[in-house]
């Protein structure tokens, strides 16, 4: 299987790469643009080609402009970047926080999340909200409330998702870097299907204050999708850090993550392994990717093992749908004691939920309490090894709508959740089939979450179809610099700052 590293006709100029976020903001401190121009540029490429992917459904354009009138002058790493968040889970406070419901955007946040106020105070000016599944849930980015995000590199296929509309805006040249978070995949997904780089953190390493102490159990850890992987390794260096009232303090880094980017690795035991840990089939540009990849690191002198999957993929999966089911659960209990009813809610939503309340708290506890098998199984394999790679995905992005349960299911959900029938439903296994379905296209990325280790996408080429395909790189816990040297050994040798999707504004 060939995967090409430019995109060809339709493409822009390979000479034409756009600066990323650290060398916009230089330009800036330099004075060869005003921040209100950086800002006027990625308002005119928002305005260019979200109507085509739909990345950016909340448009905060007028408290951008304020925030440049009342905050002079800018500070930070990041001074006058143009900046997109999640709409989920990043409050700005007297904004409405979507995550992708309907009735949830004409809620306003009471307060502002700490990663918000840390990348405001690096200096970057939010313009705007991306386009997220409701309530993050899908690797797949198609809201009803307001319709699928689209990816640039092929308008009839998904960004993926949760964090697909900061991946496609991303993609499209809107801006440089954006807003992710990863509970199960949500950085490194779509950041694999837009050509991208996404890393997702330890657990700990980036605070969830002040909503939560952990999310998801610890599974989710927040961060950014950039084109560079200097871009990402900064934002780390923005966010890193506890808040009072954190569970636990991560050991911060000897030195910048950045400074990382330009220090290649010592000689790395690197394993490899491209089977499914869940047993499901594997496009063979994903295998090859991840192949070539290894061959890459070895060729500049690193050592490589082909591995079996690590621990019990199945087990793995069971467990992390069991916290998957009970956590919707608790988040449509939270709001309906806030006035929102379940009826608000996607049918599939609300399907999860009841599924969810079905669940026995043993049942629940004791799942979680095998989070402890899987961070064992890493461990061990840790002792022998220092990066575990695989593909990041099984599948290329799936079609808008594909994935969409069909309308006989949908008619069955609606009837059983009209008459409560939560043990027709867990009987039938219809939303458990459904859900193991979409894990056989993203079998990979779940490990990292529920083991609370560092993971990384990286781009590696295009498929016979023009769609991106990534390599994931683990590391173990705390490890975030090794993974940014062995990214940036990687960028240097097969550069990707050049790709451009036929949606790109230019």
């Amino acid at each position: 299987m060939t995967l090409h590293t430019t995109y060809s006709t339709t493409a822009a100029s390979v000479d034409s790469s756009p600066p990323d976020a650290l060398a916009l903001a230089a330009r800036i401190q330099r004075g060869e643009l005003s921040a209100a121009e950086a800002l006027e540029a990625a308002l005119n490429r928002c305005d260019a080609v979200n109507p085509q992917i739909n990345a950016v459904i909340a448009d905060l354009r007028e408290r951008a402009a304020a925030q440049l009138r009342d905050v002079q002058p800018l500070h930070g790493a990041f001074a006058g970047v143009p900046f997109l968040l999640k709409d989920l889970g990043m409050d700005l406070s007297g904004v409405p926080s979507s995550q992708g419901n309907a009735h949830l955007a004409r809620i306003a946040a009471a307060q502002t999340d700490n990663i918000v106020q840390r990348w405001e105070r690096a200096g970057l000016v939010i313009f705007g909200k991306t386009n997220t599944p409701e309530l993050g849930l899908k690797a797949i980015t198609e809201p009803v409330a307001f319709g699928p995000a689209r990816n640039p590199w092929h308008l009839a296929h998904t960004p993926g998702g949760s964090s697909g509309g900061s991946a496609a805006a991303v993609a499209a040249g809107i801006v440089p870097v954006a807003a992710a978070a990863d509970g199960g995949g949500s950085i490194r997904i779509p950041a694999a299907y837009c050509g991208l780089f996404g890393l997702k953190p330890s657990r700990g390493r980036v605070s969830c204050a002040p909503q939560a102490d952990e999310l998801w159990e610890g599974a989710v850890s927040a961060n950014v999708i950039s084109r560079s992987v200097r871009d990402s390794a900064a934002m780390l260096d923005v966010l890193a850090g506890a808040e009072p009232g954190d569970p636990f303090i991560v050991m911060p880094p000897a030195h910048p993550f950045e400074q990382d980017v330009s220090r290649s690795p010592e000689r790395l035991r690197i394993a490899l392994s491209t089977a499914s840990p869940i047993g499901g089939a594997v496009d063979p540009a994903w295998s090859q990717a991840a192949s070539d990849c290894a061959q890459l690191l070895q060729s500049l002198g690193h050592g490589v093992e082909r591995v079996d999957p690590v621990g019990d993929g199945m087990q793995l999966a069971r467990d992390y749908l069991t916290m998957y089911f009970g956590q919707v659960a608790a988040q449509l209990q939270w709001w309906r004691e806030r006035g929102v009813p379940a009826s608000a809610f996607e049918t599939d939503t609300q399907a999860l939920a009841l599924i969810g309340r079905g669940l026995a708290a043993g049942d629940y506890a004791l799942a979680r309490a095998r989070w402890n098998a899987p961070m064992r199984a890493l461990g061990s394999l840790f002792s022998r090894f220092d990066l575990y790679i695989t593909p990041t995905c099984a599948q290329p992005p799936a079609r808008i709508g594909q994935l969409a349960a069909p309308a006989w299911q949908q008619t069955a959900l609606r009837l059983i959740l009209q008459f409560g029938l939560g043990g027709v439903l867990r009987r039938s296994g219809m939303v458990e089939q459904l859900a193991f379905e979409n894990l056989h296209r993203t079998p990979f990325t779940q490990l990292a979450n529920l083991s609370g280790v560092p993971a990384m996408s990286v781009p590696w080429g295009l498929d016979g179809s023009g769609l991106p395909v990534g390599v994931q790189c683990v590391a173990a816990w705390g490890r975030e610099d090794l993974l940014l040297r062995v990214a940036g050994q990687l960028e240097q040798a097969r550069p990707w700052a050049h790709w451009r999707p036929p949606v790109f504004a230019a």
